[in-house]
């Protein structure tokens, strides 16, 4: 009797427990969690002023587009980037610094820095393509290479080493350039060659005062706003009372916010084993409580989700810029100095914009600054704002902070170029004459546009991340 008594109650137990799992398979448990998904409560359905869904972006970058720009942003052509860090902020002397040491540039020695890049004229006599080793990619940093394992785990330090070999590189990629009919110099030849890959975008401590002035600024006086919206962030429910355009160039500024609290939120300082020094055991991954401090309706006040919707926005914009902009990226040469590297370069590159113009529901430029006059002063008003958000840039008080967002603000307006300057309106695929004087990008322009697009993608993957994390 005893034991067949202690049967029978192990079986009931068996059967509530199997009730148990139904219930929470059948939705209940998911219901009483779902505050876990508020973040993205608002990430289904159509986006907003395009015409595509929310699933068919995630699909279509995760799938096709991220795996393809991991590949190609690799490539020695994208990973060197020409950028400024000097510049003195325009607007105001900033105090801000970073929250850890090393956080400033850290060049290489002098002996490192070819005499072409240094402020002496280049003299296209003393190149001898045949003295000049071929661009080989396992070394790509050789004189400063013991710098960069010394500082590379710093939280916020900006990693300039360049060997030697690779500015010889630089010299001839110049030359090449300047033999392309380059027509005017601007400032996107002006600074120092920065290796994309020693310098990650990443969570670097820069915060504060000094960072919530940066955001400020550009939200507050450059942003289009609606009348008698006195706070940083414009609500969900004033964009709908603005025109097309200025709704497109907010949603454009918040989606690249968005985007960069992302990466910060997923390249997190996770732990450091020796508290000490900054040199070992230091740990990068996602902070999904970061994350949800950033994007949680509880935490922004209901505009998180919103936020997040615009990085799609954004996204849409440059997919869009990358496809108009196709027939000219496919003629570029992406010149290195290495027949084999190059040429793979274009053809990687021909084979993502392939994928891109595959896709179905891009963004339609064509609506926007339409209606005479009005829409030109329009258009040139949306032009100045852009210029005033990319001077803000040089006021950024950490050094690997303005390097990502100058790059990432110039990869935008190379974006918006392409799309509103009616410069590639007038081309057909079956143009022989290309003129490179009437559609000429810096490849300044160009890496920043790659690179630009490679961080959106980035985030929307990322995103699938925070999402299962959540879950």
């Amino acid at each position: 009797m005893y034991k067949k008594k202690r049967s029978t109650m192990s079986l009931n137990t068996v059967v509530f427990c199997i009730l148990c799992v139904m219930t929470v398979i059948s939705g209940d448990y998911f219901e009483s969690n779902n505050g876990n998904d508020q973040c993205f409560c608002k990430l289904k359905g159509s986006i907003d002023d395009c015409s595509c869904s929310i699933d068919t972006v995630d699909h279509f970058n995760n799938m096709k587009i991220y795996p393809r720009l991991q590949s190609l942003l690799i490539r020695p052509y994208f990973r060197f980037y020409r950028v400024n860090l000097k510049k003195e902020c325009p607007f105001w002397v900033d105090d801000g610094t970073c929250a850890i040491r090393y956080c400033h540039v850290q060049p290489c020695h002098d002996d490192d820095i070819p005499s072409g890049l240094k402020g002496e004229i280049p003299q296209l006599l003393h190149v001898n393509e045949d003295s000049i080793d071929k661009y080989r990619p396992d070394t790509q940093v050789i004189n400063c290479e013991q710098t960069a394992k010394d500082h590379d785990k710093e939280l916020g330090y900006l990693n300039t080493t360049i060997s030697s070999e690779n500015y010889k590189e630089f010299e001839r990629w110049q030359l090449y350039d300047d033999a392309q009919d380059n027509f005017c110099v601007e400032e996107t030849n002006i600074g120092e060659y920065v290796d994309l890959l020693l310098n990650p975008e990443r969570f670097t401590g820069y915060k504060g005062a000094s960072a919530h002035r940066i955001w400020r600024s550009i939200y507050l006086e450059n942003c289009f706003r609606p009348d008698n919206s006195p706070n940083n962030f414009i609500q969900s429910s004033q964009i709908n009372g603005m025109c097309l355009e200025k709704r497109a160039f907010y949603r454009a500024i918040s989606g690249l916010h968005a985007s960069i609290n992302i990466h910060l939120s997923a390249k997190y300082l996770v732990s450091i084993k020796n508290s000490m020094s900054f040199h070992n055991g230091v740990e990068w991954g996602p902070n999904l409580e970061e994350f949800h401090s950033r994007f949680s309706p509880e935490a922004t006040g209901g505009e998180g989700p919103g936020w997040l919707k615009n990085l799609y926005f954004l996204y849409l914009l440059e997919l869009r810029a990358l496809n108009k902009a196709t027939p000219y990226l496919e003629r570029e040469e992406y010149y290195t100095g290495n027949d084999e590297n190059d040429s793979e370069t274009r053809v990687a590159v021909k084979n993502i914009l392939e994928v891109i113009k595959s896709f179905p529901e891009h963004f339609d430029e064509s609506v926007m600054f339409n209606g005479g006059s009005q829409a030109q002063l329009l258009k040139e008003e949306f032009r100045q704002h852009f210029r005033n958000i990319s001077r803000i840039m040089d006021c950024v008080g950490c050094e690997k902070c303005k390097l990502w967002g100058k790059l990432q603000i110039q990869g935008l307006g190379t974006a918006l170029k392409i799309l509103f300057s009616g410069k590639f309106d007038q081309w057909t695929p079956t143009l022989n004459n290309f003129n490179r004087k009437h559609f000429y990008l810096e490849r300044s322009e160009i890496v920043a546009l790659i690179n630009g697009f490679g961080r959106l993608s980035e985030s929307i993957f990322e995103l699938e991340k925070f999402r299962e994390m959540m879950r």
